[in-house]
């Protein structure tokens, strides 16, 4: 896991590259690479790459980046990982190419080489890179099918700039920071800013599953080579041929699969334990595959104990049971109050969530891990959140009346004044006669933040105008295809809460502690096997099979536990804190007709110069 950025000057006009802006932009993401730097530039100046390392396999000196190809036609530099990179070394190997290292990087460079822009199809793992081919001069950029790993760029006045963080492209001091309605808005709505958007008008995120390729004549538009919606669709039709009965041993060996994949290291791996399914399953099956036991981490509060949001009890239990070397911490009011400005510092994009990462993640590193895995993206697969019976029972109802016309508007100005004065009346439901008829609408109802009819009260009309304008062509990949509403509200829920929320919390903080985040339950190769068995109920439209997954499944006090979340108490400590500055901006930022948790969105732009002028005073 590391820190990569470039610099191409594209037009004849376009000076050469500035090291100093290059270094720059590496030196604001020293902590995703603490273990080395590096970078390289063309003969022509015209070209720099830079990264920033933290080793994860072979860490020798020779796996060092940026890493050329041995006749120097290429270049690369690259963020994450390649879990299949053995097979294809040795299918290489076998085709009689020589390698000098027994690195991951390695493998990139002469699968390029040899089969071009293709070769990303053939990749199992989390990846962010760009290569130079100095034959014609181009960089090519690619990202993994989910996005867990980040990539951004800009590319303006002749130059094409690219970076692993928006704070990084900033910090060379010459990208300029007009914002983006879209971003802006974005945020509000759902509590993350939605790829390809970020706050900025200049910056842009490679949309996840898709490549790039820029030549002197500019950049071309980013090409899909994944699609969420088409794998799922391929997967339904692909479990008829699973024997009736054989589900739980096939989801065993599915998941044993991709556990075994994100083992893949130099460096011990560690896991997060908190008393769910998915995490202690994942848990479960790694121990399986490991002869020592491996060490978990475990988070709880002060707030917390004693109360059923303290994960730390039945975690102990799990991990006695699964026989790994646990770590619990106990987080406090003092400590929050201590890491909040370092926690706002390392947001690279803003967000409603984060704050149990960031500190799950210090509490590993503390405890000398490198690598930990996440049970992150069950509920997504597996149908795990109330949405999956929520969305398609709203949409059943509400469809009908969606198509009268000016029905949705007069239902939202009527329910909004009602829930002004009933505060028992959740004022998320005045837009279901607008919005409820459809999936998009309806997930838009369920997991929005701030909705679309009250961004009058918060935000300057015409950015919120321009915003939703822009946002109305946002792809989250449903797609037309028909398709059960388990399998719709599926790819809503892995293509927008989790791409744009869980998976870029976790990158950033995880890497402001240097610690690398493997998600096993995001994998493509799992995605293809186990999600048209989800779709079409033959894991029973919950995460319950996943327990029938381990041998000696969970103890009873774990495995009944009723689902609460991973969450930290927010906002008892900023209640608790009257000397956090944020806490005094959030008690005043109550609105009328904006249900409670748009606060904590709507302080965190206040917190931002370039956003706080647009909010409503």
């Amino acid at each position: 896991m590391c820190g990569i950025n470039g610099i191409f000057a594209l037009g004849a006009a376009a000076s050469t590259v500035d090291l100093d802006e290059l270094r720059a932009t590496q030196a604001q993401m020293a902590a995703r690479g603490p273990d080395g730097a590096g970078e390289w530039r063309s003969d022509d100046g015209r070209v720099a790459i830079a990264h920033r390392r933290l080793a994860i396999i072979d860490p020798r000196p020779g796996s060092a980046q940026p890493m050329a190809t041995q006749d120097g036609r290429l270049h690369i530099t690259f963020n994450g990982e390649i879990y299949n990179y053995e097979a294809l070394r040795d299918e290489l190997i076998a085709a009689g190419v020589a390698f000098r290292t027994h690195s991951d990087t390695e493998v990139l460079l002469v699968l390029y080489a040899r089969e071009g822009a293709g070769m990303v199809k053939r990749l199992r793992g989390m990846f962010a890179f760009a290569i130079h081919d100095g034959r014609d001069d181009s960089l090519f950029l690619a990202r993994d099918p989910y996005g867990i790993k980040p990539l951004y760029y800009t590319a303006s006045s002749g130059v094409f700039r690219f970076a692993s963080q928006v704070k990084a492209l900033l910090a060379g001091g010459a990208v300029a920071r007009a914002l983006e309605p879209a971003g802006v808005t974005g945020f509000l709505l759902w509590g993350s800013v939605p790829e390809p958007y970020t706050l900025y008008r200049d910056i842009r995120s490679l949309p996840s599953g898709c490549t790039m390729r820029v030549t002197r004549s500019g950049a071309e538009a980013p090409r899909r080579y994944w699609s969420l919606s088409e794998v799922v669709a391929r997967s339904i039709a692909a479990a008829a041929a699973i024997p009736a009965g054989s589900e739980v041993e096939y989801l065993r060996e599915a998941l044993l699969d991709s556990v075994r994949a994100h083992l893949v290291a130099d460096v011990p791996v560690g896991a997060f334990l908190s008393a769910g399914v998915d995490s202690s399953t994942i848990v479960g099956l790694a121990r399986e595959l490991r002869s020592a036991p491996i060490e978990t981490i475990t988070l709880t509060t002060d707030e917390f104990r004693g109360t059923r949001n303290d994960e730390a009890p039945a975690a102990a239990e799990i991990a006695r049971h699964l026989d790994v070397r646990h770590h619990v911490r106990s987080m406090s009011l003092r400590e929050f109050e201590a890491d909040l400005p370092a926690f706002l510092a390392a947001m690279d994009q803003p967000t409603i969530d984060g704050l149990n990462t960031w500190f799950v993640s210090k509490v590993a590193a503390q405890a000398g891990l490198k690598v930990a895995l996440s049970g992150l993206g069950g509920d997504e697969l597996l149908g795990g959140y109330p949405t999956f019976r929520e969305i398609p029972r709203m949409v059943e109802r509400w469809h009908p009346l969606n198509r009268l016309p000016g029905s949705g508007t007069l239902f939202c100005t009527l329910y909004s004044g009602l829930s002004a004065w009933y505060p028992k009346i959740n004022p998320k439901y005045a837009g279901l006669a607008r919005y409820g008829g459809t999936y998009r609408g309806a997930y838009l109802i369920e997991r929005g933040v701030v909705k679309p009819w009250e961004l009058r009260h918060v935000l300057d009309r015409e950015i919120a105008r321009a915003g939703l304008e822009r946002l109305a062509g946002q792809d989250d990949e449903l797609g037309d295809a028909p398709m059960s509403g388990f399998a719709k509200v599926s790819i809503l829920e892995s293509s927008r809460y989790m791409r744009n929320q869980l998976l870029r919390d976790a990158d950033w903080a995880g890497m402001a502690h240097s610690l690398e985040i493997r998600v096993p339950l995001v994998d493509a190769a799992l995605t293809e096997r186990l999600a048209g068995l989800a779709a079409t109920g033959r894991f029973q439209f919950d995460k319950a099979a996943l327990l029938k997954a381990l041998p000696r499944g969970l103890p009873a006090a774990a495995a009944e536990r009723p689902k609460t979340g991973f969450t930290v108490p927010l906002w008892q400590w900023l209640r608790k804190s009257p000397t956090t500055d944020t806490w005094k901006r959030v008690r005043f930022l109550r609105r009328p007709n904006v249900h409670d948790y748009s606060r904590w969105a709507y302080t965190l732009l206040s917190l931002t110069p370039e956003t706080a002028e647009l909010l409503r005073a």
